[in-house]
């Protein structure tokens, strides 16, 4: 059927009928027990329209990470030796016979090849359904699901597909997807304009000897200068802005202020007053350049990551969509998480940007381990192609995003309510730089950072001795049975995260989170970027073989400072890796040296 006639079919559905398709065996493909602080609200709308996501498999995955890995590893002969968008696509593309017989499945329910959209590589398909479809495709019924902060969702929890198809179909989604991706910022607040102080006081680190002095005025207030002189990084100037480039992503209806941008450049950056950068909206996505309704997650991202890295050309995504269903208003569109409609958008792309920082996150649990593979895949898939990808680390220390750890909820969504420490996703993909967070001078873990060993991926090599050297000295006993030592750990690095002063709706107001720290840290890593193009050298690409190999040099250790959450400390900042604050701050002036 093709989408055209869809409005029509549900206008008239007592006079119209999808094709019924001949009868197939369903095999149960993937179920989850009812997600903690949700309950079933109701029966979902028959003529609700769900956008459905249909992953095939992608049998040569293996030998894509096999290439990451490689162009990763500054060790390694192949090093910076990135991968076409056309190499990648043929990598990840699924068997022939995967997309035949999921076409034929679904022209058997009367699609015809209009009505799908696929991805650049072809290992997804999209479609766009009434709810009685999709319980008809997939032998389920979905419900309207009401969260205990008043969200709505229209979900089930297991779907089933033709047994024939199992092998060809790796996940469909949204189905057994609970997850809200929320913004990674702490408490907003506004302040006074206070002039700037004279007085500078020692920075007093491990990396002391090499470090500038700093302004007093960063122990209570962030600026572009805080971090360059924090960072080592006030006498670099860009040589290669032409070739380089540094992106934003955007998400549940937020855009920056290109006015509130100027009020901050003349304030902080006065060299790029006058400047812009480009914005693409994804699928929709909002621009609204009305000056009241500036997004705060937003102005923090492109006021500091392209302040720092000025005059490099930045690029703000705004992607449509919010996964919460309304149902009172009748929400005409209930979407998949939106990050993965920019995965599908950048991935088509033949120049994505160099370095990519996202402040936006969930608790690993309330998202389906297929899924979260999948996009972990395709964040693989930016990497080999000499992108550096950046992600908060969370706010939550160790629990599940409540900021508040005597409100935090720390029980497992197996249905068993095992106590147990919640990492965020995407940061716990091994394929992305997770950011956590520091505050003060001289530096602190701050108590917010997201920190901690994902259940779902496994610790990769990279980390395989400084994660050790940490595990090695907890204490034992204490955190028994609370994460899984296994697991790919977070955070990778960290920076400043807290009380970062930016212009929101024409007014200064500080405000702070690990949505700080990430596109603080992807500025600096744009201008390493350009301290490589310059000389002729590829940009850096996957950035974490090299962090935990000829990087840890590079970095500020920070040692003090823990993450608590679930009714505990959580874990505490030590020396070398840690899951606080990584393997630390930026030393700029070493990490150039040690990249070029």
């Amino acid at each position: 059927m093709r989408l055209g006639l869809l409005n029509l079919v549900i206008a008239f559905a007592g006079a119209a009928v999808w094709a019924t398709p001949p009868e197939f065996t369903h095999k149960l493909k993937e179920s989850v027990a009812p997600p903690r602080g949700w309950e079933r609200h109701g029966p979902a709308p028959p003529d609700h329209i769900i956008k459905l996501r249909i992953g095939l498999p992608q049998p040569s995955f293996p030998e894509l990470e096999r290439h990451l890995y490689e162009v990763s590893d500054p060790d390694h002969e192949r090093y910076g030796q990135h991968l076409s968008k056309e190499e990648v696509e043929a990598l990840v593309a699924p068997h022939p016979e995967s997309v035949e017989l999921v076409s034929q499945w679904l022209a058997e329910h009367g699609f015809d090849e209009s009505d799908l959209e696929r991805s650049s590589a072809k290992d997804w398909v999209t479609i766009r359904v009434p709810v009685r479809v999709a319980e008809m495709m997939l032998d389920t019924t979905y419900s309207v699901w009401k969260h205990n902060d008043g969200d709505y969702l229209v979900r089930t929890t297991s779907y089933s597909v033709p047994e024939h198809l199992h092998d060809h179909i790796d996940v469909i989604q949204p189905t057994t997807m609970f997850g809200r991706f929320k913004g990674q910022k702490s408490t907003i607040h506004s302040v006074e304009d206070v002039p700037e102080q004279k007085n500078t006081v020692a920075l007093t680190s491990t990396h002391a000897a090499t470090a500038p002095v700093v302004d007093a005025s960063c122990n209570t207030t962030i600026t572009v200068r805080c971090l360059k002189q924090l960072y080592n990084a006030v006498n670099y100037t860009v040589k290669a802005a032409k070739n380089n480039s540094v992106a934003l992503t955007g998400y549940l209806e937020q855009f920056a202020n290109i006015q509130d941008l100027q009020s901050f450049y003349a304030e902080q950056v006065p060299a790029a007053v006058g400047t812009n950068f480009t914005v693409i909206s994804v699928n929709g996505g909002l621009n609204n350049q009305t000056l009241a309704e500036a997004g705060a997650e937003a102005n923090l991202d492109v006021q500091f990551a392209f302040g720092v890295s000025f005059p490099t050309p930045g690029t703000y995504y705004t992607t449509a969509g919010r996964p919460p269903f309304i149902p009172d208003i009748g929400t005409p569109t209930d979407t998949n998480e939106p990050y993965t409609d920019w995965l599908d958008f950048i991935l088509s792309h033949p120049n994505p940007p160099l370095s990519i920082s996202t402040s936006y996150g969930d608790d690993e649990q309330t998202v389906p381990e297929s899924f979260a593979r999948r996009a972990c895949a395709g964040f693989a898939q930016l990497g080999v192609r000499g992108v550096s990808l950046m992600f908060s680390s969370g706010d939550g220390g160790v629990g599940d995003g409540e900021e508040d750890p005597a409100l935090q909820q720390c029980f497992t969504n197996d249905g068993k309510n095992a106590t147990k420490f919640i990492p965020g996703f995407p940061a716990s993909c091994p394929f992305v730089t997770a950011v956590g967070g520091t505050t003060f001078v001289p530096e602190t873990g701050i108590f917010f950072s997201g920190g901690g060993f994902s259940n779902f991926f496994k610790r990769p090599s990279y980390q395989d001795v400084a994660v050790k050297n940490f595990l090695g000295r907890l204490p034992k006993g204490i955190y028994k049975g609370l994460f899984n030592p296994a697991g790919r750990a977070i955070p990778d690095v960290a920076a400043q995260s807290n009380r970062f002063r930016i212009f929101l709706s024409g007014r200064p107001v500080l405000i702070g989170g690990t949505s700080a720290s990430s596109p603080a840290f992807a500025g600096f890593v744009a201008l390493l970027n350009d301290a490589r193009l310059a000389k002729g050298l590829p940009p850096l690409g996957f950035l974490n073989p090299f962090l935990y190999t000829k990087g840890v040099s590079g970095f500020n250790d920070i040692t003090t400072g823990n993450n608590p959450g679930c009714g505990t400390p959580g874990f505490n900042a030590t020396q070398g890796w840690d899951a606080v604050t990584g393997l630390g701050t930026p030393n700029f002036g070493k990490l150039v040296k040690l990249v070029t």
